[in-house]
């Protein structure tokens, strides 16, 4: 069977080819090439290389100009308004949470619960299993609820969708250590259920126990990608991309 960046074609939820964007005259993104199947994969760099400019370009969310191929699920989705992407099976935590004020924990979760194209695995029971801390403010709004509890919110919300592919940017900022372990474990469990997951993450830790592999970005470029046996936590590759060791 083809294999292209080391995941078989017939396996491929997320593929990206000869992906550019532009803000303006400024390019924020060059000859993005990576493939996605059934697994966990972070995206790592540092702030300001293009991680969540490729992330907005990814879901649809005021994109800059881009050209190139995004697909998601089998579908080419560049240039395809949000809401048509995501009922397509395709899950977003956006960076800075994006709640609403006015609607409780619970009415966050119900109005986005739905069956996804990898069946109904989430509800929000099993969000509140998930995140107990979560529950016991279920009736609380999103302007009262802390920094933490909106990350887990966000998350969740994401969750509930049943998505057969998950972009998230950022999810575990603002969370307790062991809070990121439980994120980290959860994500590496949907990727086991045969969802994509695509994990854009600062938080060393969280990458290294979600991903199966990843991609390291610098200046709008994807410069590095761990090889077989390359391990997540290599001192030398953190240290070069990211300046952090573990």
């Amino acid at each position: 069977m083809t294999s292209i960046w080391g995941v078989p074609m017939a396996e491929t939820m997320i593929s990206v080819e000869r992906l550019e964007a532009h803000y303006g005259l400024g390019l924020a993104l060059q000859d993005i090439n990576f493939r996605v199947g059934k697994e966990c994969v972070a995206v790592m760099g540092r702030n300001g290389v293009g991680k969540t400019t490729l992330a907005r370009v990814l879901i649809g969310l005021d994109p800059p100009q881009a050209s190139g191929s995004v697909e998601l699920l089998g579908h080419q989705v560049l240039g395809m308004p949000p809401h048509r992407i995501a009922h397509l099976g395709v899950g977003y935590v956006p960076q800075g949470r994006r709640l609403f004020p006015s609607l409780s924990v619970d009415e966050h979760l119900q109005l986005n619960s739905r069956k996804g194209p990898a069946g109904q695995r989430w509800s929000t029971s099993r969000v509140f299993e998930l995140f107990p801390s979560l529950g016991r403010r279920r009736k609380a709004f999103g302007d009262q609820i802390s920094g933490g509890e909106r990350s887990m919110l966000a998350i969740g919300r994401a969750l509930v969708t049943n998505p057969g592919c998950l972009i998230l940017d950022e999810p575990t900022e603002g969370l307790a250590p062991a809070v990121v372990e439980d994120v980290a474990s959860s994500l590496k469990e949907l990727s086991r259920e045969g969802v994509a997951v695509l994990l854009i993450e600062q938080n060393v830790k969280a990458a290294v126990l979600a991903a199966d592999r990843a991609y390291f970005m610098s200046e709008g470029r994807i410069v590095h990608e761990t090889a077989d046996g390359e391990s997540m936590s290599d001192e030398a590759t953190l240290g070069r991309y990211l300046g952090v060791s573990v």
